[in-house]
């Protein structure tokens, strides 16, 4: 656990006055312990909709106070992320809250949002480690660590010592961030495997030069698929707008679902697998994350355009 601490640290530049904590249950639990350990029944906290993800948190943290949307990009189909000056909190918000990736639709933000005093949190779980970040900006960011961090069964969240002291008195022991940060991540027992590989992965990202070239290699494969997707002459349509494209989750449409299944079912049977896009949207979603290679999106190029070829 301290090698991986430590690894974390070193590579995201974690300040002195945060906690590196490992729990369990997902940035799915965290939607319903941010706003337990933050919000109360007559309290404010901003959310930042972009995304599913965006939209299961506000939906948790609505069951503990006011949950207040104030950017929702769901009436233009999730396709954008609100720039800085787009954003208006309020006066008296006990957090900002936003997705800085959402998966399912392909958008992310290209910037570290900026409270204006009051603290951010950041759920970061399809984007942590893919390039550097400022988390002196954050007050709390959270992340599953099966893309790019670890496998699945571990949480991370970095959290700042004002933040901890903010924990209600008499929580739930397993939901209290303060009690878990004192019990250095060991209040039950923790996935020791899991956090095992996370500090070998930490051991990877080093050797790769750290994650300032690792953001240069994750926007040279995604520009390889952005690329063969704007030069199709619309025959394959990119969901997100280009200011909010994700260099993680690459979604796309064809003229009609039914080639969009016979391009998952080809794919497949050229050990391309995992395309289908999310049920709830449909598509096509090409997932890049950190470990994926640079030729296998060339060899998605490849195969797109044969596709294109011959069924266009």
């Amino acid at each position: 656990m301290s090698k991986a601490n430590n690894g974390l640290r070193q590579l995201l530049n974690v300040p002195e006055n945060y906690k590196i904590l490992f729990l369990q249950g997902g940035a799915f639990l965290q939607f319903s312990m941010i706003p337990m350990n933050f919000l109360g029944a007559n309290e404010t906290a901003d959310y930042i909709i972009t995304g599913a993800w965006g939209k299961k948190a506000l939906k948790e943290a609505k069951r503990c106070g006011n949950a207040n949307t104030i950017f929702s990009s769901a009436e233009t189909g999730f396709k954008s992320a609100p720039t800085q000056a787009e954003l208006n909190f309020s006066e008296n918000a006990n957090y900002i809250h936003y997705t800085s990736n959402e998966t399912i639709e392909g958008v992310e933000f290209k910037y570290d949002l900026d409270g204006a005093g009051l603290p951010v949190i950041c759920d970061a779980s399809s984007n942590i480690l893919s390039k550097p970040i400022d988390i002196s900006k954050y007050a709390m960011i959270y992340c599953g660590a099966q893309k790019n961090i670890g496998p699945s069964g571990v949480t991370l969240v970095i959290i700042r010592d004002d933040m901890l002291a903010k924990v209600p008195e008499n929580q739930h022991s397993l939901l209290d961030y303060r009690a878990i940060a004192a019990n250095d991540s060991m209040l039950n027992t923790p996935n020791t495997w899991g956090i095992y590989i996370i500090s070998l992965v930490c051991d990877w990202l080093n050797e790769q030069g750290g994650l300032a070239e690792m953001e240069q290699k994750n926007e040279a494969k995604a520009g390889i698929l952005y690329d063969a997707i704007d030069s199709s002459d619309g025959y394959y349509r990119g969901h997100a707008e280009k200011s909010a494209r994700s260099l993680m989750n690459v979604t796309f449409r064809l003229p009609s679902e039914e080639l969009e299944k016979q391009f998952t079912a080809e794919a497949t049977a050229q050990k391309l697998d995992g395309l289908k896009g999310h049920r709830s949207v449909g598509g096509i979603r090409a997932s890049i994350y950190n470990a994926f290679p640079k030729d296998g999106v060339e060899k998605l190029v490849e195969f797109m355009k044969d596709f294109a070829q011959k069924n266009g």
